[in-house]
């Protein structure tokens, strides 16, 4: 009998749109009341089911509408998007997603998710121009010589530093630019490409998940919440320490494990497929002045990035950008002519197309939830199920209940917005503070993130061509032991 394969990233968010289209026939139709501000004329816009109305942007409003958040939240531009009036929920006429609905939300949410796919499709073309310059080969080749007997500083560095960005600016889908670079250096380290995966993209989860600073998670959630950003901030430094230091000890041994006997590898079987998928040049390359000029220049762009998105607010069009910028220079520099830069640089962004069209398919999920007007009446639900409970299993299902809502909204600003209004109240009502909801909120996300199919973690695996159910076989005990920390941590916090 034919062994039957997993399937293939496409088709998994392809299966899980066609149960979410029959789920909108199932689960009732309905919409929250929402509230945004509008600072041109200092007013609040509330949209309802029927009919938009215009009100003072004062206190007074927020408090008729049982919305405890100070004005300020909204006047400094803290909350930028509408967020959820509480007690508004209204069942609404079914609107059920037919076939058509299906088929045509992939193309949505291609769509939709266009910024993000540009940037990666850059990305790989920036890519490809300076692997032929033979540069980035000559800087592996070092850096695997340098580090002999001592790889695991590799893992520490890398996980600590995209934990780093996670927790101060939500570094996520950024990471996908690392995952072509990193990987080869990691290979090069004996390591296989599962290790490398797991420091970027655990790296930015913890970190995220852990968020202390970070303005799209913690800050918006806070503010939503109606409470300071800095209240329980101590709290969520250590639960990152303490995250961080678990999940370093587990890819340190698994990856000494591969090192000692490569047969250990989960990803064995295809250990000479991602060898070929990420070979580098391993005769001896004149590193001259020239390459070691474009390889600068490839190594600013991100540092330029991440200032950019730090400190200047930048987003996936300013990025896209300086990938775009730092690709024409590294192609004058190495001196390639122009039909070969052309031809070159569409490889390498041919290369990632995979990859943009996993990220356009998963926006199309949130697609089908949004058309068919069920993620409020999820929402709906999900704060109902609180009521009577005492403060630890409260703090304990609400962080289940995030991760749950997180399949449906896995981004974290709009889970923030649409949530919070609603359930941080739930928190005075056994008597905890509030800043206990953002963190179920953060944790709960955090880890369902880890294998959240609607997340990136389908679309970095295909940049390695790992399938899902490889990467599950190494994160299960990993995820396993860190809910468990992470509801005991819960639990506790609610009686100290």
């Amino acid at each position: 009998m034919k062994k039957l394969k997993f399937p293939s990233a496409q088709t998994i968010l392809l299966i899980i749109a066609g149960l979410v289209t029959l789920l909108t026939w199932v689960i009732p139709a309905g919409k929250y009341e929402t509230l945004g501000y509008n600072s041109a004329d200092n007013t609040f816009t509330k949209t309802g089911i029927t009919e938009t109305e215009n009100l003072p942007a004062t206190q007074q409003t927020l408090e008729n509408l049982n919305i405890k958040i100070p004005l300020e939240k909204f006047t400094n531009g803290d909350i930028y998007k509408p967020i959820n009036i509480p007690n508004t929920y209204h069942q609404l006429k079914a609107k059920p997603q037919g076939f058509f609905d299906f088929v045509k939300s992939p193309i949505k949410g291609v769509i939709e998710a266009a910024d993000i796919i540009f940037l990666v499709l850059i990305i790989g073309g920036l890519i490809g121009i300076i692997n032929s310059t033979g540069a980035f080969d000559a800087g592996i080749g070092w850096l695997a010589n340098a580090l002999k007997g001592r790889e695991f500083i590799l893992i520490i560095f890398v996980t600590i530093l995209v934990a780093a960005g996670g927790t101060t600016f939500g570094f996520a889908e950024e990471t996908i630019a690392f995952f072509p670079i990193l990987i080869p250096v990691f290979l090069a380290a004996r390591y296989d490409a599962i290790v490398g995966i797991a420091c970027i993209f655990l790296g930015s989860t913890i970190g995220t998940m852990c968020s202390t600073v970070n303005p799209f998670s913690v800050i918006i959630a806070s503010d939503a919440a109606g409470i300071s950003w800095t209240t329980g901030i101590w709290g969520r430094f250590i639960m990152l320490l303490a995250c961080l230091t678990i999940s370093l000890i587990y890819i340190i041994r698994y990856g000494k494990r591969v090192q000692n006997d490569p047969t250990k590898s989960i990803v064995y079987d295809q250990q000479q497929q991602i060898a070929a998928l990420f070979k580098h040049d391993k005769k001896k390359v004149n590193f001259n002045s020239r390459l070691r000029l474009a390889l600068f220049v490839f190594a600013l762009c991100f540092v330029i990035m991440i200032y950019g998105v730090v400190f200047l607010e930048w987003w996936f069009i300013e990025m896209t950008t300086t990938f775009l910028v730092g690709s024409i220079i590294i192609g004058v520099i190495a001196k390639i002519n122009e039909s070969d830069f052309i031809d070159t640089f569409i490889r390498g962004a041919s290369d990632l197309l995979g990859v943009a069209l996993i990220i356009g398919i998963a926006r199309g999920v949130t697609v089908i939830m949004a058309d068919g007007l069920i993620s409020d009446t999820l929402l709906y639900y999900a704060s109902s199920a609180t009521e009577g409970m005492n403060k630890g299993v409260f703090a304990s299902t609400m962080t289940a209940i995030y991760a749950g809502l997180s399949f449906f909204i896995p981004s974290s600003s709009g889970m923030a917005v649409l949530t919070m209004p609603i359930m941080s109240p739930l928190a005075d009502s056994v008597g905890i503070g509030r800043e206990i909801v953002v963190n179920a909120y953060q944790y709960g996300m955090g880890l369902f993130y880890m294998i959240n199919p609607t997340g990136l973690i389908l679309a970095s695996l295909a940049v390695v061509k790992i399938g899902f159910d490889k990467w599950l076989k190494f994160i299960m005990p990993l995820f396993i032991t860190l809910v468990v920390f992470t509801l005991i941590v819960m639990t506790i916090s609610c009686y100290l």
